[in-house]
């Protein structure tokens, strides 16, 4: 068993990398580009309000293949719905994608997502024709109402964004996998290669991150890890693990054992 021909699709669209990376944090454009060539991921956030539009003037699209990846243009830094909306539509108008990563911030401390916002933005972006996939927290009924108003997929918090802290939550994790029949991916939270292995083996369709790639010691071989950890969380999730046990059982079988 691989994970050729291992394919997965959002929108209708199919994508055979099941990382999705960040592009903030980065000590240069130089760098980001490497990091991203290394993580093999083919969808790319971008931080709207963030990047410098004006392309006369050096900018990290620049070092976005628009050919080879696919852009997801985020809101990040937004705090309500009508600031995310207005940003949806000046990334759409600047020819970025209407393929959308929808985040609306309850506080600066804690970054969690303002659920009520976060609905009442998905619905109006749904009906304009974007294709909507919302950073939520890892409530199962808030998935279930984003999945029922037309979002193309649910990106639940695994812990709060650039913690590190891991998939705080496996059992809401799995809850939501059980209850939504769209692509469930989970975002932030991630630090290490073993967290993004985690989330793939819990049956997740994708692994969003940037901290822990951008913020590693060696981006780049980062990068090159979180891409081995998803394909092996993957195959491991595929593959079909033992079941757990409270006692131990023999790995060479007793039948016909000399006694």
């Amino acid at each position: 068993m691989t994970t050729h021909n291992d394919t997965w699709t959002i929108a209708g669209r199919e994508f055979t990398s099941r990382l999705m990376v960040g592009t903030g944090k980065y000590a240069s454009f130089q760098q980001t580009a490497e990091a991203l060539e290394a993580s093999g991921a083919e969808i790319i956030t971008v931080a709207v309000r963030r990047v410098n539009l004006d392309r006369s003037k050096e900018s990290l699209l620049d070092y976005i293949d628009p050919k080879k990846y696919t852009l997801l243009p985020n809101t990040a830094g937004c705090y309500t719905a009508d600031d995310a909306v207005r940003t949806c539509r000046l990334a759409r108008e600047a020819g970025m994608s209407d393929f959308v990563k929808l985040e609306v911030l309850g506080d600066e401390k804690t970054l969690f997502p303002d659920n009520e916002e976060l609905l009442k933005a998905a619905r109006i972006l749904v009906k304009e024709g974007f294709t909507v996939l919302p950073y939520t927290s890892d409530d199962v009924i808030m998935c279930r109402k984003l999945e029922d108003i037309g979002c193309a997929a649910v990106m639940p918090l695994g812990a709060p964004i650039g913690s590190g802290l891991g998939i705080r939550n496996p059992y809401n994790i799995r809850i939501i996998l059980e209850t939504v029949k769209i692509p469930v991916i989970v975002d932030a939270g991630v630090g290490s290669a073993s967290d993004a292995a985690v989330a793939m083996e819990l049956g997740c369709a994708g692994v969003l991150m940037n901290t822990a790639i951008a913020g590693a010691q060696d981006p780049i071989a980062m990068a090159r890890a979180m891409k081995l950890a998803v394909e092996a969380g993957r195959l491991s999730y595929k593959a079909g693990r033992i079941p757990r046990k409270l006692y131990a059982n023999a790995s060479s079988p007793l039948d016909g054992m000399i006694t």
